[in-house]
C-alpha cells in the first residue's frame, strides 16, 4: 500500500481510514484478475461490466447512493468516494472509470429525484445491477454547457426528445441516461430527465475511441419520447442540477488524479532505488533526488486540497464550488506533471506499451479536460475570489 499518513489528517475520520485500508486489500486481490488479463481493454465494454458486478457485489458501490436506498450514509459521502477514486485509480483507470460513472450517472437522482425514481434507479446501481451515465455534453456544448441545443418538448404526458450528445462515457452500456436537454429558448431553460436506454427513438450513434480506452459514445435522440414522470426536478431547473450534481463529484476528480499520482510517484521511486547507475543508484543522484521531491510536494499538495474541498462539502453542507475548482484543478495539473517526471525517471522503460507508468500517461489526460476542463476552472476560481472581495 502507498504512503497512508495522510489517513490520519483531521479531514478524516477513523472510518474513512478503515474504508481505505479495506478497499486497498481488496484491491489489491482482486482487480488484477479484471484489469490485467489480456485484451482487458480492447473487450472494454465487458471490462466495465464486469467491473461495475464486481464492484457492486463487493459493497463499494453502497458508497454511491444514499442509505434508504441500501447506501451507507445518509447523504453521498464526498471523503469516501474520493478515498475510493483515489484508492481505485492507483490500481486501474477503468476501476476508478466504472466507480466514478455509478456516482456522477445517479447523483442527480440521489439529490433531486422524486421518491419513486429513487426507489426505481438508487437500489441497483448501489448493487451494480444498473449502470449509469451522465449525458450533458455536445459537440458545440461542453464547457459552455448553457449552448446545448437537444430539445426536450411537452408533449401530454411524455416529452419528446430531439438531438444529440456526445463524449458520454458508458454510452452504449448504460442502462440509464441522466440526460440535461433544452426546454425553451433562453440560455437557462434546461431541463434534466432519466432516459432508459431501450426507449423507442434512441441510439447510440458512434463509439468514440479515445487514448485511454472506456466506454464512450455519441447519443442521438429522434422524436424519443420518455414519461413526464421521468423527469428531475421542476423545469427549467437543468442547469441548477447538473451545477449541485458536478459540484459533488467534480472534488473526486481531483481525487483520482491523485491516485495515478501516487501510483506514478510509487513506480519512480522503486525503479530510482533500483536502478544502478555511474556506480550507484539513479536515487543517489541529486536530479533523480529533486524530481523525486517535487513530485512528493505536489502529491500532499494536491491530498490536501481534495480532501479540503471533500471536508468542506460534507461537514459544511455548504456549496464548494471554489474549493472543488482548487482541487480539481491542482491535483489533474499536477498529477500530469507527477507523471511525466515518472516517465522521465523510468527512461526508456516509461515509454514502453504495458508500462504502468505509460498508462497513466495515457489515463491523466482526460482529467483536465472533463467535468470542467483546467481553463474553466481558472475562470470559476478567480469569479469566486472577486465575489468574495465585494463590499457587503
Amino acid at each position: 500500500m502507498a504512503d497512508v499518513s495522510y489517513l490520519d489528517w483531521p479531514f478524516l475520520e477513523p472510518g474513512h481510514k478503515r474504508l481505505a485500508q479495506d478497499l486497498d486489500s481488496w484491491a489489491s486481490e482482486n482487480l488484477p484478475a479484471i484489469t490485467e488479463v489480456p485484451d482487458a481493454h480492447k473487450n472494454v465494454d465487458e471490462t466495465c461490466r464486469r467491473l461495475v458486478g464486481t464492484l457492486g457485489k463487493a459493497g463499494w458501490l453502497r458508497y454511491c447512493v444514499p442509505a434508504a436506498y441500501g447506501g451507507v450514509h445518509d447523504n453521498l459521502d464526498v471523503r469516501s468516494l474520493c478515498l475510493i477514486r483515489e484508492t481505485l485509480a492507483r490500481y486501474s483507470g477503468l476501476a476508478d472509470f466504472a466507480f466514478a460513472m455509478q456516482g456522477l450517472g445517479s447523483g442527480a437522482i440521489s439529490v433531486f429525484g422524486s421518491e419513486q425514481q429513487k426507489q426505481d434507479y438508487l437500489p441497483d446501481v448501489g448493487a451494480g445491477k444498473k449502470i449509469a451515465a451522465f449525458a450533458l455534453s455536445e459537440e458545440n456544448a461542453g464547457s459552455d454547457v448553457a449552448a446545448m441545443s437537444a430539445s426536450m418538448e411537452r408533449h401530454s404526458e411524455t416529452y419528446c426528445l430531439n438531438g444529440e450528445k456526445t463524449w458520454i462515457s458508458n454510452g452504449g452500456i448504460a442502462d440509464f441516461y441522466t440526460l440535461f436537454a433544452r426546454t425553451g429558448e433562453a440560455a437557462k431553460d434546461v431541463s434534466a430527465i432519466i432516459v432508459d436506454a431501450d426507449v423507442s427513438g434512441f441510439s447510440v450513434s458512434e463509439r468514440i475511441d479515445v487514448i485511454a480506452p472506456h466506454p464512450l459514445g455519441r447519443l442521438r435522440f429522434d422524436n424519443c419520447h420518455v414519461p413526464a414522470s421521468k423527469r428531475l426536478g421542476a423545469e427549467g431547473e437543468g442547469l441548477k442540477i447538473a451545477l449541485a450534481t458536478l459540484d459533488i463529484f467534480r472534488t473526486t476528480v481531483g481525487a483520482a488524479a491523485l491516485g495515478f499520482s501516487r501510483r506514478a510517484l510509487d513506480e519512480a521511486t522503486a525503479r530510482a532505488t533500483r536502478r544502478r547507475m555511474f556506480g550507484s543508484t539513479l536515487s543517489s543522484q541529486p536530479i533523480a533526488q529533486a524530481m523525486l521531491a517535487e513530485m512528493a510536494l505536489d502529491v500532499d499538495a494536491a491530498a490536501l486540497l481534495v480532501y479540503r474541498s471533500a471536508w468542506t462539502k460534507d461537514i459544511c453542507g455548504t456549496r464548494v464550488t471554489r474549493e472543488a475548482a482548487m482541487a480539481k484543478l491542482f491535483a489533474t495539473e499536477r498529477a500530469q506533471t507527477v507523471i511525466d517526471k515518472s516517465v522521465q525517471l523510468l527512461g526508456g522503460l516509461g515509454v514502453t506499451k504495458g508500462c504502468k507508468v505509460e498508462e497513466l500517461y495515457r489515463e491523466i489526460r482526460a482529467l483536465r479536460i472533463y467535468e470542467g476542463a483546467s481553463e474553466v476552472q481558472k475562470i470559476v476560481i478567480a469569479r469566486q475570489h472577486l465575489e468574495s472581495q465585494k463590499p457587503e
